[in-house]
């Protein structure tokens, strides 16, 4: 107890983002990019706790084939706010606004970004979107599944629409504001000497899914509006009856909605690079190709919606370019993670808990992304389309991906973030439970669908009950494994030994500052002399916790 106290007392003393000002006033009026990060850091974590239970529903649901435990009606709008929440209030802002936010400008050795209030207006937008989304569920829910097909969402769904959608919107805004600050932020504020070519990759990654934010979140905003002019004023857009075209908002909204699934990963890709070469002790191999690769999964992720409309009677040949270009789109990824692998070979490599969420991630990515070239080849489609299958692969990537890299993440930068060190032994405990309890859970509906159970039935033939069991018993697992990180990293901020700097011995302009860093980052403006990832011998990484 007293060396937690002493611990404590040598924190508190020295002036930091955290104790500059006191007061709910000055969190909410801040224009810190460090203290947005943690105010998207607690917002996200609540919307990742509603979307959770939804989950729980839909598991507890398909316990029983029967269907028991909840009407076709409420279990539509159960997993439809599953995936609103989870898609668009957790997967999408999880690492950039978080992780991002507080890396980038001590990454590029800038004080803040370039728009500060533009941040903080990012946040607030991010949040009165969220409480758009939460009325229509406390007044109703939504039923018409988180892609809003037309024309059901137009015309026939007599559930909460509007008020969803304009959730949607809004906080669709605050994405494209985070993804401008982030583009001018790396282009006007890098420090002296810091060149493209020694940028560390976690940068390149998030300049990458900032791409798509500013150039493809709009596509969705103008979606959302045509689906409000026609559904508030019958104005014929998408509804045949009106003289519209249900297919044209397909096209509209897997425009961006494919490359969102990059919005998503290309962040987490960003942190597996970081903890692939600070746990490995080694510079990342292919270090421009990792870069590049990042570019072209943004430019290849606008061309290849088309896979999703497979089976909506699009013509053949357009159905075998959109098939091709889905397989193209795999190459940059591929190149990723054989640089990933080649960086570990020769490694002094550590497992610590950073590092077993990267070996996670690399798990998972790879099952979600090779079960991904099933679905781009026709004939495998339209067998498994609209089953479980697809569910099982997009969880590997968006959900599995995702999660191991903004938890890896989280747990590296976590000292840096609070000054304090978390239990490693519970850490690793954690990692090895969700890793467990994802793959019991997600596995068996690669089986499901295989087999032919169609998704969003909330009932179903006994025959397929075993694997449901399995899968509802995992996502227990599962949340225990989310639990967990949530009570240490809450224990560690009062309890946990004070960091350091640098615990991990890593390399990176965030390290070279006090944990937790000055309201200003730097005193004075960094210069740098050398390439990302300077480790010169193959050292091992000092434990941390």
């Amino acid at each position: 107890m007293s060396t937690a106290v002493t611990t404590a007392e040598s924190i508190h003393r020295r002036r930091h983002y955290l104790n500059a000002d006191y007061g709910i006033r000055s969190w909410l009026l801040t224009t810190d990019h460090k203290r947005i990060a943690l105010l998207y850091l607690f917002s996200i974590t609540f919307f990742f706790a509603l979307g959770g239970l939804f989950a729980v529903l839909i598991r507890l649901e398909l316990l029983t084939p029967a269907g028991d435990m909840m009407t076709s009606d409420t279990y539509n709008k159960v997993f439809t706010m599953h995936g609103i929440m989870m898609v668009f209030f957790f997967l999408i802002p999880s690492v950039p606004a978080t992780l991002g936010n507080f890396l980038i400008p001590m990454m590029i050795g800038a004080r803040d970004l370039a728009f500060p209030k533009l941040n903080l207006a990012s946040w607030y937008l991010f949040m009165v979107g969220g409480m758009f989304a939460m009325y229509s569920v406390v007044t109703g829910g939504i039923d018409t599944g988180w892609t809003f097909y037309t024309p059901f969402s137009t015309t026939y769904s007599n559930t909460k629409v509007i008020p969803a959608a304009l959730g949607i919107l809004i906080a669709g805004f605050s994405s494209i504001f985070t993804g401008l600050n982030f583009i001018v932020t790396v282009h006007r504020m890098r420090a002296p000497g810091l060149t493209w070519f020694r940028l560390p990759l976690f940068v390149w990654a998030n300049y990458a899914a900032s791409l798509i934010m500013v150039l493809g979140t709009p596509v969705l905003a103008i979606t959302i509006v045509l689906v409000f002019l026609e559904r508030a004023f019958h104005i014929g857009i998408f509804d045949p009856r009106l003289g519209g075209d249900p297919i044209l908002f397909q096209h509209l909204f897997w425009f961006y909605s494919h490359p969102a699934v990059y919005i998503m990963i290309l962040p987490s890709m960003g942190v597996m690079s970081e903890l692939i070469s600070a746990f490995s002790r080694k510079r990342i191999f292919g270090y421009t190709f990792v870069a590049f690769s990042s570019v072209a999964i943004a430019v290849f992720g606008f061309l290849v919606w088309g896979h999703h409309m497979f089976v909506s009677g699009q013509s053949v040949y357009a159905a075998m370019v959109f098939s091709i270009l889905s397989y193209l789109v795999a190459i940059p990824s591929a190149v990723k993670v054989f640089n990933w692998t080649a960086t570990l070979y020769k490694g002094s490599v550590s497992y610590q808990t950073p590092m077993l969420y990267a070996f996670g991630f690399l798990g998972l990515f790879t099952i979600g992304g090779l079960t991904g070239l099933f679905l781009a080849a026709l004939g495998v489609d339209v067998h498994v389309t609209d089953t479980y299958f697809v569910v099982a692969h997009f969880h590997y990537i968006m959900v599995g991906g995702v999660i191991m890299g903004y938890l890896g993440g989280l747990h590296f930068w976590w000292p840096k973030i609070t000054g304090r060190l978390y239990p490693e032994g519970w850490a690793k405990l954690s990692a090895l439970v969700i890793f467990l309890g994802f793959n019991l859970t997600f596995f068996p509906q690669f089986v499901l669908g295989y087999l032919g159970m169609p998704r969003r039935y909330h009932a179903y033939p006994e025959e397929f009950q075993v694997l449901n069991v399995m899968s509802s018993a995992g996502a227990s697992i599962l949340a225990v494994g989310y639990l967990l990180p949530l009570f240490y990293l809450l224990w560690s901020m009062r309890y946990g030994p004070e960091a350091g700097p640098n615990p991990f011995d890593a390399r990176g302009l965030e390290w070279q500052m006090a944990s937790p860093p000055p309201t200003h980052n730097f005193e004075q403006v960094p210069i740098v002399s050398e390439e990302a990832y300077a480790y010169h011998t193959a050292q091992e990484v000092p434990v941390a916790g």
